[in-house]
């Protein structure tokens, strides 16, 4: 093996030009490879055009820059999620491959979360490096536009609205994966898409595009919010107009002539102004448009074009200790301010439902039991019923919760959102800046790692996630209703119901 660092640097020929990666290890892996053309000037705010090309040979050695974003330091649960350089230049993607050969191996896209605001292909959690190395698979993942410059609604010159330009990002992608992968050792009618959180939500929405053949058969959603209904176009314009009166700009026009650090510098105080107390909310969500998102992501996968799409889904236990437990506004919550929030979803009887929360968790806080209803309404129980529905069409699912708590802030997150993926990923040292992994036992924790990133490798792979290493997880059916249950001892649970 120790020769592998003197195999010669490696070139591709894409349809958009020769590109030179660098042997890492066994794998070669190819950084920085633009997949689109660069959404600057007057392509600000337009659909993702394809890249014009380039002569000679270019370097793909370094990650490309991601979309622009805020930097959020001291972050107490991640540490931080999207790191410098940021550019407008940013549709870029990478590619982790065993070999440039013919062996057509099954590939991998992966989609980072972020709530469409922060995060990069370029993030180290991000990696493909242990999937390609441990499954002999190619991985790719990529960067596309976040915030405003990529979920801004805008009518053009024209009178044209443009929605969801970030998906159009994520469709040139997976175009750019059709059209080239093979190159790169990988089979591109064997190709799973995989996210987590607004990553999962982009995988659902990117299943409502068949066109001339389905460009992924298998789908992995982690943490999906699907109780999140995309926005409606006049909805969408006027968060727009909210937003060009933060800037200080009389239509779009001036908008884009604004620099991007003053657009994500707005993003604050648009955020401030959507708040609601005791919800989670995103300064910009996707759009139900007539063009890239006709549907809202979860019909894609039901009846939709996605239909047939093999798909494993799951959420973890305290989804929304992630942004409830830690700070002192919530955690000093009274328990008539988790009422009034229970009141959104529960109406008059809100006080039922939470006592029977309190219940469920002896001892519990206020606070707790606004974690544990607001998981339950925006990840658990719309992923049960998607389970439930797709069993009921006959469709494949298999359905897991990441029961394992971490013991950081004094186990006050229990196992919040994200904390699955360094798991999944088997991949801790690439997450030292997180804090929410702090005090594990690392035994315990990197047996539990193997066995999801092997069960991960065998979904993508055959569509089914067992192997010999756990027990054995069966499809998610309305008799048994079995989900895998991720923890100290992981075990298939059967008849799982919503708290």
């Amino acid at each position: 093996m120790g020769f592998t660092q003197d195999r010669p640097a490696p070139v591709v020929n894409t349809r958009s030009g020769p590109i030179r990666g660098a042997v890492e290890g066994d794998l070669t892996v190819f950084k920085g490879v633009p997949y689109a053309a660069p959404p600057v000037g007057p392509l600000r705010w337009r659909p993702a055009q394809p890249h014009p090309g380039w002569s000679g040979t270019l370097d793909a050695t370094a990650y490309g820059p991601g979309s622009p974003q805020a930097v959020r330091e001291g972050d107490p649960v991640l540490g931080g999620h999207g790191f410098p350089p940021f550019d407008e230049d940013c549709l870029t993607l990478n590619v982790w491959t065993p070999g440039t050969d013919d062996a057509r191996r099954p590939v991998l896209v992966w989609i980072h979360g972020g709530a469409f605001i922060s995060g990069s292909g370029a993030m180290p959690n991000y990696s493909g490096e242990t999937f390609a190395r441990d499954g002999d698979l190619v991985v790719v993942n990529l960067n596309y536009r976040l915030g405003p410059l990529g979920l801004l609604s805008c009518a053009s010159d024209d009178g044209e609205e443009h929605h969801n330009v970030w998906l159009t990002d994520q469709l040139a992608a997976l175009r750019w994966v059709q059209d080239n992968i093979a190159a790169f050792g990988g089979d591109p009618d064997h190709v799973t898409v995989a996210g987590q959180s607004a990553g999962a939500l982009s995988t659902a929405a990117l299943a409502g595009h068949g066109g001339d053949g389905r460009p992924f058969r298998r789908a992995i959603l982690q943490s999906v919010p699907l109780a999140m209904p995309l926005a409606t176009p006049a909805q969408s314009l006027a968060r727009t107009a909210a937003y060009l009166e933060i800037v200080g700009a009389k239509d779009v026009d001036e908008l884009r002539t604004v620099p991007w650090p003053r657009l994500v510098e707005a993003t604050a105080g648009l955020l401030t102004a959507t708040m609601e107390w005791g919800h989670w909310t995103a300064p910009f969500m996707p759009v139900l448009d007539k063009g890239a998102a006709a549907r809202q992501p979860v019909e894609n996968l039901l009846d939709g074009p996605g239909a047939d799409i093999d798909v494993l889904i799951g959420w973890t236990r305290e989804e929304s200790a992630f942004t409830f437990a830690l700070g002192e506004m919530y955690a000093s919550s009274t328990e008539e301010q988790v009422l009034g929030r229970a009141r959104d979803g529960f109406g008059d009887g809100a006080a039922e439902a939470y006592a029977a929360y309190a219940a469920a968790r002896p001892g519990a806080r206020p606070v707790d039991v606004l974690v544990d209803l607001t998981t339950d309404e925006l990840f658990r129980k719309p992923t049960l019923a998607f389970a439930e529905a797709r069993a009921a069409r006959g469709r494949p699912v298999w359905a897991y919760e990441f029961c394992f708590p971490t013991p950081a802030h004094d186990g006050r997150l229990g196992a919040p959102h994200c904390l699955e993926l360094p798991f999944v990923f088997d991949n801790f040292d690439r997450w030292s800046h997180a804090p929410f992994l702090a005090g594990m036992d690392t035994r315990t924790r990197d047996g539990l790692a193997r066995t999801m990133h092997q069960a991960w490798i065998s979904f993508i792979r055959t569509g089914d996630p067992n192997h010999p290493a756990m027990p054995r997880w069966d499809r998610y059916d309305r008799p048994s209703r079995t989900t895998m249950s991720f923890d100290t001892v992981t075990t298939a649970v059967s008849r799982l119901t919503p708290r």
